[in-house]
């Protein structure tokens, strides 16, 4: 099928505005049928869950959908499923949790490719019970050291964190081959999928991770964090909860509180969305996108220094740059006078920063699927002026 672009940016209301929306990495604009789901949930089922009367009744089909939709989405099980509020939230608490099977000989690896969000929580929990965490390397074009990772395994590894693609670079991870070295040890394959979610298809079976998280409000859905633990690992946790909270289904266990309803209607929206355009025609108009600014960007004299892979394979559309003289925020201030909108600095990629040796962070242009090949063009017209 020939991808309709207009029929899908016309589905977008922000995209109205004229505005160049190449700030996708930190968060997507939302179709229309988000907004709408979002809305109608708070007119009809804006109650708790487990009354007798019908709003709330409608709100645990509600619930009972959202799971069944991120299910699909990320192929799992529905009960593996947990909800939180946002991506880092959940992770502080479910390696809380894991830390009480965890005792002071125990090593954890993370990897300087990664958001601090799967490198915090661990240095958190190391803190409070002496746990070792050392570091997988990078290499220079970004991509993840899969020798250090494979030296640095011991018998105390008991998880390896990583990101299936990095939210700074868009470079992808070699996922079966960390989960085979991980599981190899003994250890948990901890997956961070925030940057992956809104460019590609997530099989958690087929992946083999044991736990993997992302956030909806990257793939065209609202402010929510989701995750999955596999179900006979989640077993052997003693979850932080309230009494009366339900122990079943397992995933539920993790889910603190009453969840934003109106939030997981918009999430089930999404997840329509996505499916209703076919993970295929996403992946082939953000390659054309992506080529077409990496051809363009190899035509701009050498001002601009792309950090990371200079080809679509192995990794996604986004990209960090940084200018011979100009900042990165002045660029990206620049960049904003003229309706185009895009991000600067670390990107909670700190140790991946620190490792590029760039205090100041980078320039970061990220492409999803709404964006045109204009959009590609004018972003290249403006980042050729830059520094005149």
């Amino acid at each position: 099928m020939t991808f309709d672009l207009a029929g899908t940016r016309a589905r977008f209301p922000a995209l109205a505005s004229g505005v160049a929306f190449l700030d996708g990495p930190g968060g997507t604009q939302c179709p229309q049928s988000v907004i709408d789901s979002i809305s109608t949930c708070l007119v009809d089922s804006n109650a708790n869950l487990g009354g007798a009367f019908a709003a709330s009744r409608r709100s645990d089909g509600l619930v009972e959908q959202a799971h069944a939709a991120a299910a699909a989405f990320l192929g799992c099980r529905a009960e593996e499923t947990i909800f939180g509020q946002n991506m880092t939230t959940l992770n502080f608490g479910l390696t809380r949790t894991l830390g009480r099977n965890l005792d002071t000989a125990d090593e954890i690896l993370v990897t300087r490719l990664d958001h601090d969000g799967n490198i915090a929580p661990w240095l958190e929990l190391a803190h409070d019970l002496g746990l070792r965490v050392d570091f997988v390397e990078i290499l220079d074009d970004t991509r993840l050291d899969l020798d250090d990772l494979q030296r640095k395994l011991t018998e105390r590894t008991r998880v390896v964190a990583f990101p299936l693609a990095a939210n700074a670079f868009g470079t992808t991870t070699d996922t079966p081959r960390i989960v085979e070295l991980a599981h190899g040890a003994g250890a948990l394959a901890w997956a961070d999928a925030v940057h992956y979610a809104p460019h590609r298809p997530i099989d958690v079976a087929a992946l083999g991770v044991d736990v993997l998280l992302c956030s909806p409000y990257k793939f065209f859905g609202p402010h929510l964090g989701l995750a999955v633990v596999r179900e006979d690992i989640a077993e052997g946790w003693r979850p932080y909860k309230v009494r009366p909270a339900p122990d079943q289904p397992v995933g539920s266990r993790f889910e603190t509180g009453t969840l934003a309803h109106e939030l997981l209607a918009g999430f089930i929206a999404a997840v329509e969305y996505i499916n209703s355009l076919g993970w295929d025609a996403i992946r082939d108009h953000e390659r054309e996108l992506g080529q077409k600014f990496l051809d363009g960007l190899s035509q701009l004299d050498g001002k601009w220094t792309l950090h990371g892979l200079n080809t679509m394979d192995s990794r996604v559309p986004t990209f960090a740059l940084n200018h011979l003289t100009v900042s990165p925020r002045a660029a990206a201030e620049r960049l904003a006078e003229r309706q185009i909108a895009v991000w600067d600095g670390d990107f909670y990629a700190v140790e991946a920063m620190n490792a590029l040796g760039l205090p100041d962070g980078a320039l970061r242009i990220g492409f999803v699927h709404y964006n045109s090949v204009d959009e590609v063009d004018r972003v290249l017209t403006e980042l050729a002026r830059i520094g005149r």
